[in-house]
């Protein structure tokens, strides 16, 4: 049994009731970490909320930058989408969260983690698989996995029995997790795939039908992958996810409807705004093109679908992760320039794209006859190329011999 735990806290519903929990089944210790990834809340009365429900300790950490930097930024710069919709925004943020956890409970001198995430989600994984790659040696708890609460329902109930404020109610049961990248709304109504999202569910863009009836124009500037600058101003990585979030989110932009499915099996349905993260993925995308010869382009693109699935599965802190980032910095470093978007009720558009290491070659690509180009260089390699599918065809015609 631990004595002292570290609780990834986040003053929801299911971390609330935890520490009381934990106090009266473990009877140890409980320190809550709050990770500052951009939730947008006002995390001390978070840290109030910790210590009048049982906690020792409250650590509240800004992992804004960092987060940005060092966990939204990789993914960006992979161009990794886990099944060709989710840009990861939970599920790059829980590498981060574990680790300031971990650093938190080891100076402390702690036995013990815990979380809040449920037996049947990807959470649990991310969360734990990090605990085992930095400190295999202190106990995990998931109360989830182990008390008696069975749904969203039974922890409204223990919290009402323990006197714990919460925001959840019966009557408003999304599971939503927030931070500078994304906003996500699971369960409720959305549980059933067949329904439609309310427009009130929506938090960080604005209905496409009463975005401005103006297009909106934006400049996001590139060096060697990473975004630096928004219409010409350089900014921190957060402050310049923040723009965009804001630049995206009037027009409606970043929404996602999406079934996907999680790592445990099961199909889920959620909604999730990204709407600086569409942006900046747009314009990602428009500057390799530009920059990144075809075999580079094409492979990074199979990467990118492995990449991407190592973080939905939790599989951050490998070597796997690392070598392929090793992989990716190496075709980033022409991936440097400007690409302007227009922004139009929910749609995103190329105007322009420009970088002093493009590719595109205006004289090879007319269709203007010249002599950079010999036509006649066509025939051989097209008969090269097809002779394959000649043997074929001639083996057909006259009958594969025995």
């Amino acid at each position: 049994m631990p004595d002292k735990v570290v609780l990834a806290y986040s003053g929801g519903l299911d971390t609330s009731v935890i520490i009381p929990w934990l106090r009266e089944n473990y009877g140890c210790e409980v320190i809550a970490m709050v990770g500052d990834v951009g939730q947008g809340e006002d995390l001390d009365a978070v840290a109030r909320k910790a210590l009048h429900t049982g906690a020792s300790k409250v650590f509240v950490e800004d992992l804004r930058e960092e987060f940005i930097a060092d966990y939204v930024f990789p993914l960006l710069r992979a161009a990794a989408i886990y099944e060709n919709k989710y840009l990861l925004g939970t599920a790059c943020a829980r590498p981060l969260l574990a680790k300031r956890q971990v650093e938190i409970a080891l100076r402390e001198g702690a036995d013990g983690l815990a979380h809040g995430c449920t037996g049947k989600g990807n959470d649990q994984v991310r969360f734990e698989l990090a605990y085992q790659a930095l400190a295999p040696n202190l106990k995990t708890i998931a109360p989830w996995r182990e008390w008696d609460i069975c749904s969203r329902e039974d922890a409204l109930a223990y919290a009402r029995a323990h006197n714990i404020p919460v925001a959840a109610s019966s009557d408003n049961l999304y599971s939503r997790d927030r931070n500078l990248w994304h906003l996500s709304h699971e369960g409720g109504p959305l549980e059933d795939p067949a329904n439609a999202p309310a427009d009130s569910i929506w938090q960080l863009t604005i209905s496409p039908r009463h975005a401005p009836d103006e297009p909106e124009q934006v400049e996001l500037g590139f060096e060697q992958g990473t975004p630096v600058a928004v219409n010409g101003a350089r900014l921190s990585p957060a402050a310049l996810v923040e723009a965009l979030n804001a630049i995206g989110g009037r027009h409606g932009v970043g929404r996602v409807d999406l079934v996907e499915n999680r790592l445990v099996g099961i199909k889920s349905r959620g909604c999730y705004e990204t709407p600086g993260g569409t942006l900046l993925r747009a314009a990602h995308q428009e500057l390799e093109a530009l920059t990144l010869d075809r075999d580079l382009f094409h492979h990074k693109q199979q990467v990118a679908l492995k990449y991407a699935e190592l973080v939905y599965y939790g599989q951050w802190f490998t070597p796997l992760r690392t070598a392929l980032d090793a992989f990716v910095e190496a075709t980033q470093e022409k991936v440097t320039g400007a690409v302007a978007l227009k922004l139009y009720k929910g749609n995103v558009t190329v105007v322009d794209r420009c970088s002093p290491y493009s590719l595109y070659s205006t004289n090879l690509a007319s269709f203007s006859m010249n002599h950079a180009y010999n036509q006649k260089d066509a025939e051989g390699f097209i008969r090269i190329l097809g002779l394959p599918a000649r043997v074929q065809a001639m083996k057909a015609r006259r009958g594969t011999p025995r």
